[in-house]
Protein backbone atom coordinates (compact mmCIF):
# COMPACT_ATOMS: atom_id res chain seq x y z
CA UNK A 1 0.00 0.00 0.00
CA UNK A 2 1.06 3.22 -0.35
CA UNK A 3 -0.14 6.76 1.29
CA UNK A 4 -0.51 10.15 -0.18
CA UNK A 5 0.48 11.99 3.18
CA UNK A 6 0.45 12.49 6.76
CA UNK A 7 -0.99 15.17 8.92
CA UNK A 8 1.05 14.89 12.21
CA UNK A 9 -1.46 17.25 13.68
CA UNK A 10 -4.64 17.37 12.45
CA UNK A 11 -7.91 18.88 14.02
CA UNK A 12 -10.21 18.53 10.71
CA UNK A 13 -10.63 14.93 10.73
CA UNK A 14 -12.26 13.66 14.10
CA UNK A 15 -12.33 14.77 17.29
CA UNK A 16 -9.38 16.10 19.61
CA UNK A 17 -6.01 16.51 18.08
CA UNK A 18 -5.41 13.08 15.49
CA UNK A 19 -2.53 11.97 13.45
CA UNK A 20 -4.54 11.28 9.70
CA UNK A 21 -3.17 8.60 7.23
CA UNK A 22 -4.11 9.57 3.77
CA UNK A 23 -3.87 6.42 1.62
CA UNK A 24 -3.47 6.31 -1.81
CA UNK A 25 -6.13 4.22 -4.14
CA UNK A 26 -9.22 4.56 -4.94
CA UNK A 27 -12.15 3.69 -7.71
CA UNK A 28 -14.37 5.49 -6.77
CA UNK A 29 -13.38 8.65 -8.02
CA UNK A 30 -16.41 11.43 -7.12
CA UNK A 31 -17.41 14.18 -8.83
CA UNK A 32 -15.23 17.11 -7.13
CA UNK A 33 -13.31 14.85 -4.34
CA UNK A 34 -10.82 16.67 -2.62
CA UNK A 35 -8.22 14.77 -2.75
CA UNK A 36 -8.14 13.50 -6.49
CA UNK A 37 -4.28 13.10 -6.65
CA UNK A 38 -4.97 9.85 -4.15
CA UNK A 39 -6.37 8.10 -6.78
CA UNK A 40 -3.45 6.40 -7.83
CA UNK A 41 -2.40 3.64 -6.19
CA UNK A 42 1.15 4.18 -6.10
CA UNK A 43 0.93 7.85 -5.11
CA UNK A 44 3.51 8.85 -2.35
CA UNK A 45 5.17 6.73 -0.58
CA UNK A 46 5.44 2.93 0.31
CA UNK A 47 3.27 2.37 3.99
CA UNK A 48 5.86 0.03 5.37
CA UNK A 49 7.02 -1.13 8.93
CA UNK A 50 9.05 2.50 9.42
CA UNK A 51 6.34 4.62 8.53
CA UNK A 52 3.95 2.42 11.25
CA UNK A 53 6.56 3.28 13.80
CA UNK A 54 6.72 7.07 13.03
CA UNK A 55 2.82 6.81 13.74
CA UNK A 56 2.73 4.62 16.67
CA UNK A 57 5.61 7.16 17.91
CA UNK A 58 3.21 9.90 17.52
CA UNK A 59 0.61 8.23 19.25
CA UNK A 60 2.65 8.46 22.38
CA UNK A 61 1.95 11.97 23.15
CA UNK A 62 -1.12 12.53 25.28
CA UNK A 63 -2.55 15.51 23.38
CA UNK A 64 -3.23 13.30 20.44
CA UNK A 65 -6.19 11.59 20.79
CA UNK A 66 -6.36 8.67 17.93
CA UNK A 67 -5.50 8.34 14.03
CA UNK A 68 -7.83 9.01 11.31
CA UNK A 69 -8.12 6.57 8.01
CA UNK A 70 -9.05 8.69 4.12
CA UNK A 71 -7.68 8.89 1.67
CA UNK A 72 -8.12 7.84 -1.23
CA UNK A 73 -10.46 4.82 -0.20
CA UNK A 74 -8.98 2.67 3.31
CA UNK A 75 -11.60 0.20 2.31
CA UNK A 76 -10.54 -0.43 -1.56
CA UNK A 77 -9.24 -4.51 -0.87
CA UNK A 78 -5.18 -3.97 -1.10
CA UNK A 79 -5.79 -1.20 1.70
CA UNK A 80 -7.68 -2.82 4.27
CA UNK A 81 -5.63 -6.38 3.92
CA UNK A 82 -2.36 -3.44 4.47
CA UNK A 83 -4.40 -1.46 7.40
CA UNK A 84 -5.77 -4.34 9.13
CA UNK A 85 -2.40 -5.75 10.74
CA UNK A 86 -1.53 -2.06 11.08
CA UNK A 87 -4.64 -1.29 13.30
CA UNK A 88 -4.59 -4.27 15.08
CA UNK A 89 -1.53 -3.49 16.38
CA UNK A 90 -1.79 0.35 17.40
CA UNK A 91 -5.33 -0.85 19.46
CA UNK A 92 -3.57 -3.38 21.16
CA UNK A 93 -0.47 -1.03 21.54
CA UNK A 94 -2.86 2.26 22.27
CA UNK A 95 -6.30 0.60 23.39
CA UNK A 96 -7.26 4.36 24.69
CA UNK A 97 -6.94 5.98 20.97
CA UNK A 98 -9.73 6.30 18.56
CA UNK A 99 -9.53 5.31 15.21
CA UNK A 100 -11.69 7.14 12.40
CA UNK A 101 -12.21 5.96 9.15
CA UNK A 102 -13.56 7.65 6.05
CA UNK A 103 -14.57 5.73 3.51
CA UNK A 104 -17.19 6.38 0.31
CA UNK A 105 -18.56 2.76 1.23
CA UNK A 106 -21.36 2.08 3.01
CA UNK A 107 -21.48 0.41 5.87
CA UNK A 108 -24.19 -2.90 6.25
CA UNK A 109 -25.30 -2.59 10.06
CA UNK A 110 -26.21 -6.27 9.79
CA UNK A 111 -23.59 -7.83 8.88
CA UNK A 112 -20.52 -5.48 10.00
CA UNK A 113 -19.31 -5.53 6.55
CA UNK A 114 -19.83 -3.00 3.36
CA UNK A 115 -22.91 -2.75 1.70
CA UNK A 116 -20.27 -2.56 -1.53
CA UNK A 117 -19.80 -6.17 -1.56
CA UNK A 118 -16.75 -6.04 -4.13
CA UNK A 119 -15.18 -4.28 -1.39
CA UNK A 120 -15.79 -6.86 1.06
CA UNK A 121 -12.45 -8.92 1.58
CA UNK A 122 -11.58 -11.54 4.49
CA UNK A 123 -10.20 -8.89 6.68
CA UNK A 124 -13.23 -6.64 6.17
CA UNK A 125 -15.19 -7.52 9.44
CA UNK A 126 -12.50 -7.70 11.64
CA UNK A 127 -10.76 -4.26 10.51
CA UNK A 128 -13.86 -2.15 10.81
CA UNK A 129 -14.73 -4.04 14.41
CA UNK A 130 -11.22 -2.21 14.92
CA UNK A 131 -12.41 1.42 14.05
CA UNK A 132 -14.38 3.53 16.86
CA UNK A 133 -15.74 5.91 14.14
CA UNK A 134 -16.69 5.14 10.38
CA UNK A 135 -17.81 8.38 8.12
CA UNK A 136 -19.67 6.42 5.15
CA UNK A 137 -21.18 7.22 1.93
CA UNK A 138 -19.32 8.52 -0.97
CA UNK A 139 -19.35 12.40 -1.43
CA UNK A 140 -22.01 13.80 -3.83
CA UNK A 141 -21.15 17.45 -5.04
CA UNK A 142 -25.12 17.98 -4.60
CA UNK A 143 -25.54 17.23 -1.28
CA UNK A 144 -22.33 19.19 -0.21
CA UNK A 145 -22.74 21.72 3.16
CA UNK A 146 -19.74 23.28 4.27
CA UNK A 147 -22.00 23.56 7.72
CA UNK A 148 -21.81 19.72 8.52
CA UNK A 149 -19.44 18.24 10.62
CA UNK A 150 -16.67 16.27 9.97
CA UNK A 151 -17.96 14.99 6.51
CA UNK A 152 -18.25 16.71 3.30
CA UNK A 153 -21.96 15.81 1.86
CA UNK A 154 -25.74 15.05 4.06
CA UNK A 155 -25.62 11.81 3.04
CA UNK A 156 -22.91 11.04 4.76
CA UNK A 157 -23.16 9.50 8.10
CA UNK A 158 -20.82 9.62 11.21
CA UNK A 159 -21.52 5.94 12.56
CA UNK A 160 -20.13 4.88 16.16
CA UNK A 161 -19.12 1.15 15.41
CA UNK A 162 -19.33 -0.39 18.35
CA UNK A 163 -22.65 0.55 19.04
CA UNK A 164 -23.76 -0.47 16.13
CA UNK A 165 -22.03 -4.02 16.05
CA UNK A 166 -23.51 -4.63 19.55
CA UNK A 167 -27.21 -3.55 18.58
CA UNK A 168 -26.91 -4.82 14.76
CA UNK A 169 -27.99 -1.71 13.52
CA UNK A 170 -26.84 1.71 12.97
CA UNK A 171 -26.21 4.13 15.97
CA UNK A 172 -24.89 7.77 14.86
CA UNK A 173 -22.14 8.96 16.61
CA UNK A 174 -22.61 12.56 15.48
CA UNK A 175 -26.52 13.09 14.13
Amino acid sequence: MHYSTIKWIDIANGEGVRVSLFVSGCTRHCKNCFNEIAWDFTHGDVFDESVEERILTALQSDYIAGVSLLGGEPLEPQNQRALYPFVKRLKKTFPQKTVWCYTGCTFDDKSGMLKDTQKNTEVTKDLIALFDVLVDGPYLEELKDVRLKFRGSSNQRIIDVKKSLIKGECVLYIE
